[in-house]
């Protein structure tokens, strides 16, 4: 079975699947890695929320990359934040040693995949393995360190070192099943737990699993139902200037994200360059903060407040980012709008709530962490495709350039064809495309598909909020 039949398999029928970082991989400086040789992502198996990490054997025999490793991190730390029951399927051949450095020995490599399957089975978040190809080398730990293993009869196998290997140092012809199959490890070294004599019968194995384990968390309370917006979502798209996106209205787009287009604006009247308010999306109470222009400094104290009243009262965050660098200011009015930005960016930091981003313009400028940005620890962040992320504009960028070459290039020719490859990697580089790929959010979505992604990640949040009984802590500052 190929991974996509392998995950539809293990879902529930007709249940909804949020992937994550599909484009993870995608022109890397060592190549493309299609998906990251790996697909993650959050669907119901037998009624219950699990994270499902699969690897992909079509890519390398599913060899783990630098960024394989990343997308497994974040993978787990979003199940972490959860608690969300972790599923691995796994068919890999081991890490791809030409990067070896970049993979096995830092604090963030390979190894800490390990941990954190460690850690979530001690926080009694359950880890199960399915083993449905190859289990080389590293990937060896995911099924031994599982709760529970499932290995399928002749193609899955588990072992540090493959018959190739056994042979070029001992000298011994063995077989991938005698040294390691699905008899080896049920009936001698029990290292798995369930033997399937094929991979429809594994995944069954493995749904059955997940109806037997003690968890609660996924049954949500205190929804209310759920109402579709006035404005039709699927007009969003059409709302992305072509150019100059930080004219954005965001009314227009919330409009067309929230039960009944019903937004009740908080401090409508003061700092009105940054939006902030409550409302329910598919049912469930979240706060919003939107960019309408620049973060000025009423406009931080405004966000600071809104974003602690969210903390103290227990309630999602939904933010809308669409940042542009500030204008230059006198020096007074500039460090009194220094030190509100620092204020919010302290809250929002701390605040305890569950955070959702989605970059639906620009990521410019320092304000980027103020929304909810990735250095924040968002619970989940997207991007849409006419997104880019970058410190100046790409104009004031391309300003920049041009200046510096006029004064150090003086043949006009050479100076044109340096400009071009200039303003080409400007706007590779600060493209959605590149940064998703780079895994600096959890995925592109298309402007019409918002509400749908945002509702089941609200989903997944608010089932965690129930789980604890309890608010969030309140952090004040």
């Amino acid at each position: 079975m190929v991974v996509e039949d392998r995950v539809k398999a293990l879902i529930d029928q007709g249940s909804p699947f949020l992937e994550l970082s599909p484009l993870a991989g995608f022109q890397m400086e060592y190549g493309t890695i299609p998906r990251a040789s790996m697909l993650t992502g959050i669907g119901r198996v037998s009624g219950k929320l699990c994270m499902i990490l699969a690897n992909d054997g079509a890519v390398k025999g599913g060899s783990v990359y630098p960024i394989t490793v990343k997308k497994q991190l974040r993978a787990q730390e979003i199940a972490l934040q959860n608690r969300l029951p972790c599923i691995y399927v796994v068919d890999s051949g081991g890490a791809f040693l030409p990067l070896q450095s970049d993979i096995f020995p830092d604090k963030n490599h390979g190894g800490r995949s390990f941990y954190n399957e460690a850690v979530m089975s001690a926080a009694q978040i359950p880890q199960i393995a399915v083993v449905c190809g190859s289990c080389t080398a590293g990937g060896a730990y995911i099924p031994t360190m599982a709760d529970e293993a499932v290995i399928v009869h002749k193609t899955g196998s588990v072992f540090l070192g493959g018959p190739p290997l056994v042979k070029a140092a001992l000298g011994e012809i063995i077989s991938a099943e005698d040294l390691g199959g699905a008899t080896l490890h049920c009936s001698v070294s029990g290292c798995t737990d369930y033997f399937a004599p094929d991979e429809k019968s594994a995944l069954q194995i493995c749904r059955d699993i997940v109806a037997t384990l003690n968890v609660h968390h996924n049954e949500i309370k205190g929804r209310l139902p759920a109402s579709s917006p006035l404005y039709d979502p699927e007009e969003i798209s059409s709302l992305v200037p072509s150019s100059e996106q930080h004219k954005l209205d965001m009314y227009q787009v919330i409009g067309r994200l929230v039960d009944r287009s019903l937004f009740h604006e908080f401090k409508k009247m003061y700092g009105p360059t940054l939006l902030t308010g409550f409302a329910h999306l598919d049912g469930y109470l979240v706060g919003i903060v939107g960019n309408q222009g620049e973060i000025t400094s009423d406009a931080a104290s405004k966000g600071a407040h809104f974003v602690t009243l969210c903390n103290e009262r227990g309630i999602p965050i939904l933010f809308l980012q669409n940042t542009w660098p500030e204008t230059p200011l006198e020096a007074a009015v500039h460090a009194n709008q220094l030190k509100c930005q620092a204020q919010m960016m302290a809250i929002v930091s701390c605040c305890s709530v569950p955070k959702i981003t989605v970059v639906v313009g620009n990521a410019v400028g320092l304000t980027h962490y103020l929304m909810g940005g990735k250095a924040t620890s968002p619970s989940f962040i997207f991007s849409w495709p006419n997104s880019i992320r970058c410190m100046e504009s790409p104009n004031s960028i391309m300003k920049a350039v041009s200046t510096n070459l006029g004064l150090t290039i003086h043949d006009e020719d050479k100076r044109k064809e340096l400009l071009a490859k200039a303003r080409a990697r400007t706007a590779s580089e600060t493209s959605a495309v590149f940064a998703s790929s780079r895994m600096w959010d959890d995925g592109i979505i298309l402007p019409q598909d918002t509400r749908q992604v945002l509702s089941q990640c609200l989903s997944i949040v608010s089932a965690y909020k129930e789980s604890t009984n309890q608010l969030y802590p309140v952090i004040r500052m």
